[in-house]
């Protein structure tokens, strides 16, 4: 596969997604260790509506594949969707699909990345995002770049025979500290 360092951090870089990985994509869309923190275990997913998928987005404005620095391996996918740049907002999306670098750090590094891009080239105010009340992990990790809780839906997602909440959280542009990207020529 060939990605290229758009976003560079200390030990992964953001590269543009690659229809190239549909196979990967799919692999990780299709196991539940992953979809059921997604929320999405009760889809399925084939090749070719991952391929479709990755062609319809292949131009999104903020989409990436998250890759090993070291090992030139995509472990995962990150983006800011729905952005408006009216009212300068976009919502977080991220999976570490790679399950050898759960609970590593490789999240925090990623998303912090995209807020640094987000915030300092998008021109972006507000980053919002949604998880499922269970995942304890991400919320830990999106505390731990500055998302706050701003509200819950409850009860409204039914997985594996329970009901659980949407939390959503946000973070602003005026709480948002520090400088992540490693290639940009400006400070």
């Amino acid at each position: 596969m060939k990605y290229f360092k758009k976003l560079v951090g200390e030990r992964i870089y953001l590269s543009p997604r690659n229809n190239e990985d549909v196979e990967k994509f799919t692999e990780w869309l299709n196991d539940f260790d992953i979809t059921d923190y997604l929320g999405r275990s009760n889809t399925v997913c084939s090749l070719d509506k991952e391929k479709q998928y990755l062609e319809e987005n292949q131009d999104a404005e903020a989409s990436f594949a998250i890759i090993d620095l070291e090992k030139d391996e995509m472990i995962g996918s990150i983006s800011l969707e729905r952005i408006n740049h009216i009212h300068r907002v976009g919502t977080l999306g991220i999976f570490i699909g790679n399950k050898k670098y759960w609970n590593k750090g490789y999240g925090t590094e990623a998303i912090r990345l995209i807020l640094d891009y987000g915030f300092n080239y998008l021109n972006l105010h507000c980053i919002q995002l949604h998880l499922m009340s269970f995942n304890q992990r991400a919320l830990k990790c999106y505390q731990k770049c500055g998302f706050k809780e701003t509200g819950r839906i409850r009860e409204c997602r039914f997985i594996n025979g329970k009901y659980y909440d949407i939390i959503s959280m946000d973070i602003l542009s005026s709480e948002f500290t520090g400088s992540y990207i490693k290639n940009k020529n400006i400070e």
